[in-house]
């Protein structure tokens, strides 16, 4: 069969695929997109390619899609449903990385980090002015514990942190298991937090759910983390909060629109921003590839996938 892979993919997930099927690899632009899905069995994406209801449609031999990633927010899964087309991810695949990034944000923000390293390259020397905070003994407080947010949680204790959580679709005795104390509503959450670290999926739920009311409520020394999707904060409202003081600092790694060009978030103080890099690093994308391309082949073979993000396409 032929597989399309529209975004890259590492060498050994692409040897995996080829010693099966042919896999082409191509950057192709929504309209080349468009005119040669047809002759593709499986079609391979990252978060670049946008594959739109149009691009099912067109896509008459499609058994699978497959996002080499977590998120399938730029895929059309409900016209690949309908279609019976089941759509995989590789959910576990960055679970570590975006982990890692979240608490190297807590630390820079923490102390100052950022800041700290261009005032030296300007040849300053401010020991006084970049006194930070320890996060031991601080509490962190999480929106969504899933795989990343128990992973942040356990190096946050390692820290001495101690972890509290809203997520109502944690079982408590899950969360006893990793140490976690459960909260039950968000703003007894915002409360509480000295640092506040965000690993919720994007839902009608949760977009917009930290917004100027929300921030409001938190200590004027806390911080507030989000690796998860910039449209659950309100970035606005952050803005302003930074601006006011109402809120210690931010860290970004996601926007309510990327890039941020124009965002006032971009202007405001004690903030620290990465270019969306959760999943950025050599070992996640390889596991990703390798989880992915495992996926694909399994349903190519006419086997039901692990990781479909449709279910119902089985039902």
């Amino acid at each position: 069969m032929r597989i399309l892979v529209t975004d890259g993919l590492e060498a050994e997930a692409l040897a995996k695929l080829r010693s099966v099927h042919h896999a082409d690899v191509v950057e192709a632009d929504p309209k080349q997109l468009l005119e040669i899905i047809p002759n593709y069995d499986a079609l391979i994406v990252r978060s670049r390619t946008r594959v739109t209801a149009d691009v099912i449609a067109k896509a008459v031999k499609l058994k699978v899609i497959g996002r080499a990633g977590i998120g399938v927010d730029n895929i059309d899964v409900k016209a690949a449903t309908l279609r019976k087309i089941p759509v995989v991810n590789a959910p576990t695949g960055s679970t570590i990385s975006v982990a890692e990034l979240a608490l190297g944000h807590m630390l820079s923000l923490a102390r100052q980090i950022p800041e700290a390293d261009r005032s030296v390259k300007e040849g300053k020397w401010e020991k006084k002015r970049f006194e930070g905070r320890e996060l031991h003994g601080k509490i962190l407080g999480l929106v969504g514990s899933g795989r990343i947010g128990a992973e942040v949680s356990r190096r946050a204790q390692a820290f001495g942190m101690g972890v509290i959580a809203f997520d109502p679709y944690l079982p408590v005795p899950a969360a006893k298991e990793r140490d976690i104390r459960l909260v039950d509503s968000l703003p007894a959450l915002l409360m509480e937090a000295d640092f506040l670290s965000i690993h919720a999926a994007l839902t009608p739920e949760t977009k917009g759910m930290i917004g100027a009311k929300q921030l409001a409520l938190m200590k004027r020394t806390a911080y507030i983390v989000n690796c998860a999707r910039g449209e659950i904060v309100q970035e606005v409202a952050l803005a302003d909060a930074l601006k006011a003081g109402t809120i210690a600092g931010a860290a970004l790694d996601v926007y309510e629109k990327e890039p941020p060009t124009g965002s006032p978030i971009l202007a405001a103080p004690n903030t620290v921003f990465t270019p969306h890099l959760g999943a950025s690093t050599h070992e996640a994308q390889a596991r990703a590839g390798g989880i992915i391309a495992d996926q694909v082949l399994k349903v190519l073979k006419g086997e039901k996938a692990d990781f479909a993000v449709n279910p119902d396409v089985y039902a």
